[in-house]
Parts: C-alpha cells; structure tokens; sequence
C-alpha cells in the first residue's frame, strides 16, 4: 500500500498518503491537540464582539452550536483525512483535479500566512504588555524584541518533529498549564459577575446590531478557518474514528470555553483591549503568560500546515526547508503590520472556505479510493462551478440577507449540490479500472 501510493506521487508527500508506520496518533493525542489548538486570546476576542449585540444567554446559545456545529465539520474532514493518510492538499487534489487544486492550496498559504502574522502580534503585544504591567521594560525597541523571540521559539519547533512535539510537550506539560489558566481566569471573572449581580449580567438583554444568525456565523468562523490544516495532523492518526471523536471533543471544548470567557470579561470588565481586561485580574499576569505560551503552539500549526502546503507546490523543497521560509515571512509582515480588526478578516475567509470543504466533504465522505482519485483527472469541472457558486452565495447572503447569516446557507447550498453530482461509485473511472 505505501509503496504504490508513494510511488503515485513522484516523492511528493504532500499528495500521497502517509506510511502505516509513521501514523501514532490515538484519540487522546487528537483532542489534546486541538484542545490546544482551539485556545487562544484570539478567541476570546471574537467572543467578546458577540456583546453587547446579544445578550449573555442567546450568546452563550450560539457559542454552544456554533461550536459544536463548527468542530464537527472539523472532525469529519479529520476523519477522511486520517482514513486517506492524505494531506489537505492531497484531498484538495482528489476533490478539483490536480491542475486546478493548486489555487486553493495557494490560497490557503496566503491565509496561514496572515494567521500566523496575527499569532505573532497577538504574542508581541501580549508581551509587551505584560512587560509593562510588572514595570520590567518600557523601551521603544521592546515589542521589535518581542517579535524577534516569538519568532524564534517558532523557527526552534519547526526545526524539530512535529510528532513528537504534539506528544510528549503539548499532551505532557503545555496542555496542563493552559487549562489552569482558563481555570484561574474563569474563576476570576466569574467571581468578579458575582459580585456584580450574576442574575442581571445573565438577563441582559442585547442591544442589537447583529442577529443570531450573524453571530452564529462569526462563532463557526474560527473552526472553519482550521478546515484547511486539520488533514495535515489527522494523517498521522492510527484510526479515522478515533480521529473523529478526538477532534471533535477537543475543538469544542476549547472553542465554548475561549468563546464564553470572552464574553464574560465583556460582561463584567468592558474594555477595547481584551489583554488589558485579563491583567486586571488577581493572577492575571500569570495566566496571560501560560496562554500566550500557548499561542506558541497555534502559529506553529498554521506554519507546519503551510509548510506541507508548499511541499506539494514545489515537493524539491522539503516541508521543514518550507517552514523556515514561511516564519522568516511572517516575522517580517508582523515587524510592520498593524493589527487589524479580526471579524472582516475572518469572514472573508469563511467566504472561501466554507464551501470549498462543503463541495470536499459531500465528494470524499465515504469514498472508498479517495487516494485514486488525486491523479484521476487535472480539472473538476462541476467541483470548481459548485465552489465558485457557493462563493457567491456567501456574498450574496452576507450583502441581501445578512441577518440570515451566510455559512450555514451556503454550506448547504454546497454539499448538497456537490452530492448529488457525484459520480456513482460503479461510473466512476477509478471504479472501472479497479473492476478490470
């Protein structure tokens, strides 16, 4: 099986699937790893736009089935992904044609490199004003220093084994510290709504401006965004079930609990500058700097997913020579990008994304051979209209009916067109070749 595969792909990994040897994960190291890959001060940000728009219940609503919503598509493409060993761009090949595949690979390096960009200023300014807070620095030339660090721990991991830094670091020792932070600060917050009056901060009502639709979009935007790397680690799981489950559970767990807590330093300390709200708690320095540690992990994610990415574009670059370049890149574009506002950003991408993996999972799920089909032909033609058209209708949703939301709409639009267009198993040419 390896050596045929292998042999299919000219030695580009990218795009053949990975050898039954190298796949050690099991379910605990799939939800370890998006447990922690779901935690971040980003989140927490785009929970706390959520209020005062809605009220604390019908936000807390959303967060749930968005994020529950969200982590099961995840954890679906997770699923074929480790079924297949193939890659997210081993899957993108198998879905549009290995000519046309290569425009969607590229666009999703150009949003991990904006993802990782934002995961470095997000780490520079949490740093620096952490820095502040104690009274340890104050130079101008401190947040150029704290770039350059984060930086540096990141081109340190990318030098190492991805495998090996999901079990034995993130599983062992960072996991651990990051949920006793969320811990430390959700007590802190929640202590600080009590004090407050818990029952009037839960009874608040919205002050309008977003919907619930809307708001569910934003919520399921943040798991979508991970759609297009989840392949890349579920490869390297023993089985697709325990893929599935692991995700799933790990994802959500870290989606409700950022999302919830963003809202309720909203709630309870209003501020434009989320990090400066988290300080003001008892111990907030300290879990402040256990999650942006953290944050570590998430850049790594998104440049080790670009980086395998690139391997597939250019397989005579080898996916650890990718990494480096792509972090020297981004320690650039954080050195003189400013922070921008997230939400347009975010929906931008869903735009894209959404029903590019509708259109993947309703043509992969349950496929038998999804590694013949990466060669099977160079150009999807009814793949790419229904991609095309389910970018337009995100627009379309977003411009006509934006209180209907637009992802929920558009992935439906997507996977069920996408679906029913599918060739039967018995007309396809994969199947015909087998059956001779």
């Amino acid at each position: 099986m390896a050596t045929t595969s292998h042999s299919t792909g000219g030695g580009n990994t990218a795009l053949t699937p990975l050898p039954q040897g190298e796949r050690l994960f099991g379910w605990r190291d799939h939800a370890a790893l998006w447990l922690s890959l779901g935690v971040g001060l980003l989140v927490m940000q785009i929970g706390a736009y959520l209020v005062p728009a809605l009220g604390a219940q019908a936000a807390l609503t959303v967060i749930v089935c968005g994020s529950v919503l969200g982590a099961g598509l995840l954890a679906w493409t997770a699923k074929i992904g480790c079924d297949s060993g193939l890659s997210s761009a081993g899957l993108m090949h198998a879905t549009y044609g290995s000519s046309f595949a290569r425009l969607p690979v590229l666009l999703n390096i150009v949003q991990l490199i904006g993802w990782t960009t934002f995961e470095l200023v997000v780490m520079r300014d949490g740093t620096v004003a952490i820095a502040r807070q104690s009274g340890s620095f104050s130079a101008a030339w401190w947040p150029l220093l704290a770039t350059l660090l984060w930086g540096a721990v990141l081109l340190a991991l990318l030098s190492g084994s991805m495998v090996k830094l999901v079990r034995k670091f993130i599983g062992r020792y960072g996991l651990p510290l990051v949920m006793a932070s969320l811990l430390w600060l959700s007590w802190q917050f929640l202590t600080k709504a009590g004090a407050q009056g818990f029952a009037a901060l839960w009874n608040r009502p919205g002050e309008g401006g977003m919907s619930t639709l809307s708001a569910l979009d934003l919520v399921i935007a943040m798991p979508v965004s991970w759609l297009p790397l989840v392949a890349d680690f579920a490869r390297h799981g023993r089985d697709g079930n325990s893929a599935l489950r692991g995700t799933w559970l790990g994802y959500a767990v870290a989606n409700i609990w950022c999302y919830a807590l963003g809202v309720l330093v909203a709630l309870t300390t209003p501020s434009t500058d989320l990090v400066a709200a988290l300080l003001l708690a008892q111990g907030g320095l300290l879990a402040l700097g256990l999650i942006l540690i953290d944050e570590v992990d998430n850049a790594y994610g998104d440049l080790y997913s670009g980086s395998v990415a690139g391997h597939s574009l250019k397989p005579g670059w080898s996916v650890r020579r990718w990494g480096m370049a792509l972090a020297v890149l981004c320690i650039a574009l954080a050195l003189v990008l400013p922070m921008h506002s997230l939400e347009p950003f975010l929906l931008m991408l869903s735009s894209v994304f959404v029903p590019l993996y509708g259109v993947i999972l309703a043509r992969l799920a349950g496929h038998r051979n999804v590694v013949a089909l990466v060669t099977e032909r160079k150009f999807n033609t009814s793949a790419v209209l229904i991609w095309l058209l389910g970018v337009a209708c995100y627009h379309l949703c977003a411009q006509l009916a934006p209180s209907w939301g637009a992802a929920l709409p558009t992935l439906a639009l997507t996977f069920v067109l996408a679906r029913f267009s599918r060739a039967s198993p018995g007309n396809s040419p994969v199947s015909a070749a087998a059956a001779r």
